[in-house]
């Protein structure tokens, strides 16, 4: 088509396209409905006049609704770097069509990859595409607006950090950084400054592994400064502050790019210096909580890291990716779409609720419910390796776990955004953030359908005057039962977590006896447990007695380890098709030895009689 007739094509449709304003929010990353985006099959879909963004299934619909015409269709292209002689890739060049600013992929951000990013205008209905750039035939309103939607920031980097998440940039160091290979070895406490006694605010350099301090004004901490001359003097880029390395993350600057920066080779970067991140607990003054002996097994028996575990794939076994202190939201969440309730309410009526979502489906708490409960539950997002991938990866002798997850970034954002604890990148309780989630629930519910009822209960309150003895009942709503232990109370420290139904100390042999009977299995084992192995006889006058107090069955736990809920790491496993599994934010395993006796929160069913 001629640059006249494109010309023509787009002049009735002038009106619907706007150049992104100061405080416009501009989604190139990711679909309001789904988490398609530029790095998918069908590319991603960002409407020219609202700036949403839309994945090839959800991109019809919005046109329908709104009858929006032009769209700016972006597509990444990934593909593996061509091989020099001796079977090394080519050097490095730099690719000019590289221009997309996406969340990394650390499967894919390394030396065997490289990038091609593709542009272009769609106008439906009939999907006649221009490609981009194209100032020679495209009218200078309309190259304007598409300059300024492929040059614009992520959106949940507003100036405002009381409105939005603050993200930090992912260093442009950070996928090709140089380490190296000079023998150091990093121990687990008792770091100094390399040029001088100070022993707090110490940076470790991601290339050479020196460790040195930081300067006296940098975070409110004391410091001389000799982290920064050493880049000075030797231009090693980025550095990590030793205190602050958690599983999470950690806090990484670049001396380069002057401002602190994300790195998503963080723990291939610190395992060159012989740190383990997953077994990494930072505190603010350098020391390690897991040099305190009894923590170290807690840590590792939580997340089973003593074990070779199996990832698994498919519908209900998708991960999510952290953001940086986001285990807490990242395990609330998978254990609440474990609920038949909850994937009900929100996955089972996803036609009525995308159809019927507002003009801005990121700014509404159902559209984005469903979306996170299809994330997770349709397998979609979570395929195991192809045939070829897997012989690959013997040949390379690489173990990758190839589960990168679905980042809740936009979830996030939305349920987070009027609490200032949870808007931040800080860890939070995930007790708390349960708590704030059955409020939205309740305040957004559908029609008269409320998932959260699965959790209600009353409490009875019964208060007596000390000189009248008069005494007054109240009731009250609640949805969490708090069980507090006062450590001082414990009589039994070393055993208080012994106390729970271990199965070497239950006869199965009675338990089979009753459960031949007809009565539920947990029923039986919690009956003989209960008599002391006294024989199946007791055990069924026991059952009995008890017939009408319900029985529970535990189908989900949330386990915590650092020195306070708003520290540390959680991890979440749930009961599913008969088997334990653990959702450790994106990683998703069986589980071989699933840490009961540990959990922070505890989710049972009611068994049905």
């Amino acid at each position: 088509m001629a640059a006249g007739d494109i010309g023509e094509l787009l002049v009735p449709l002038m009106p619907t396209i706007r150049v992104p304003r100061s405080g416009d929010r501009v989604y190139k990353n990711e679909c309001a409905f789904s988490y398609d985006s530029p790095n998918s099959e069908g590319g991603l879909y960002v409407c020219m006049n609202t700036f949403l963004a839309f994945g090839r299934e959800h991109v019809e619909r919005h046109f329908r609704k709104t009858g929006q015409s032009v769209y700016m269709h972006l597509k990444r292209h990934v593909r593996e770097k061509v091989r020099g002689a001796s079977g090394g890739a080519l050097p490095k060049r730099r690719n000019s069509k590289i221009f997309l600013d996406l969340d990394t992929d650390d499967d894919l951000n390394s030396d065997d990859y490289e990038y091609e990013d593709e542009a272009k205008l769609v106008i439906f209905p009939d999907h006649y595409e221009i490609a981009l750039p194209n100032i020679e035939e495209l009218p200078a309103l309309v190259t304007i607006a598409c300059d300024a939607v492929l040059s614009s920031k992520s959106p949940y980097r507003k100036q405002d950090p009381d409105t939005w998440e603050n993200e930090l940039p992912v260093s442009k160091y950070a996928n090709n950084l140089t380490q190296l290979d000079n023998g150091v070895r990093i121990p687990p406490s008792g770091w100094k400054c390399a040029r001088c006694d100070l022993r707090e605010n110490l940076w470790l350099n991601l290339t050479d592994g020196s460790i040195l301090c930081g300067k006296w004004f940098f975070d409110s901490s004391g410091g001389n400064g000799h982290a920064l001359e050493h880049y000075r003097d030797m231009g090693y880029p980025l550095a990590v502050k030793l205190g602050t390395i958690t599983p999470d993350g950690a806090d990484v600057y670049s001396f380069q790019e002057e401002e602190p920066v994300l790195d998503p080779h963080l723990a291939k970067h610190l395992a060159h210096f012989g740190i383990d991140m997953l077994h990494m607990h930072g505190t603010e003054n350098g020391l390690r909580d897991n040099d305190i002996k009894p923590r170290v097994s807690e840590w590792e028996v939580i997340q089973e890291s003593g074990t070779k575990l199996k990832p698994m794939y498919g519908p209900g076994y998708t991960g999510l990716k952290n953001l940086g202190n986001s285990c807490y939201l990242s395990s609330v969440m998978q254990a609440i779409f474990s609920i038949p309730e909850f994937q009900r309410a929100y996955v089972g009526n996803l036609p009525r609720i995308f159809d019927y979502s507002p003009l801005d489906p990121t700014q509404d708490f159902n559209t984005q419910m469903t979306k996170l409960g299809h994330g997770l539950l349709s397998g979609q997002y979570s395929k195991p390796p192809v045939k070829s991938e897997l012989i690959e990866q013997v040949m390379k002798e690489e173990q990758k776990p190839h589960q990168n997850g679905i980042s809740p970034r936009m979830f996030k954002a939305f349920v987070s955004k009027s609490h200032p604890e949870f808007s931040s990148n800080r860890q939070q309780d995930a007790q708390e953030f349960f708590l704030h989630l059955v409020n939205l629930v309740e305040r957004n519910r559908i029609g008269s359908e409320n998932p959260s009822d699965v959790f209600r209960f009353l409490v009875e309150e019964r208060i007596q005057c000390c000189q009248t003895r008069k005494v007054r009942y109240t009731e009250r709503v609640d949805y969490l039962m708090q069980l507090p232990v006062a450590m001082e109370a414990a009589t039994n420290k070393d055993r208080l977590m012994n106390q729970l139904i271990d199965p070497s100390d239950i006869d199965e042999s009675s338990v089979m006896q009753l459960a031949e009977m007809g009565f539920p299995l947990e029923a039986c084992r919690k009956a003989v447990y209960f008599t002391g192995n006294m024989g199946a006889e007791v055990a069924f006058n026991w059952i009995i007695v008890h017939m009408e107090e319900p029985v529970y069955e535990l189908f989900a736990f949330i386990s915590h380890m650092g020195t306070s809920t708003m520290s540390g790491h959680y991890v979440c496993h749930i009961k599913k098709e008969g088997r334990w599994v653990i959702y450790n934010d994106h990683k998703v395993c069986a589980s071989e030895r699933p840490p009961k006796d540990l959990g922070y929160m505890y989710f049972y069913r009611r068994i049905p009689s």
